[in-house]
């Protein structure tokens, strides 16, 4: 199950970065900042409720 959380959480935190890559390259700095916040979010919030 824990293998599960892992992939999925990967895959989220791979295609978040990949989009805020892209708004950056657009010109949105604002949008990627945040899309950027949104990522890391993601990669840390698995941890303090799921893989305790």
């Amino acid at each position: 199950m824990k293998l599960l959380i892992w992939a999925v959480m990967l895959i989220m935190f791979t295609y978040t970065i990949g989009f805020s890559i892209t708004l950056w390259k657009e010109k949105s700095r604002a949008g990627s900042i945040i899309v950027l916040i949104i990522a890391l979010a993601i990669a840390v919030s698995p941890f303090f409720t799921v893989l305790r």
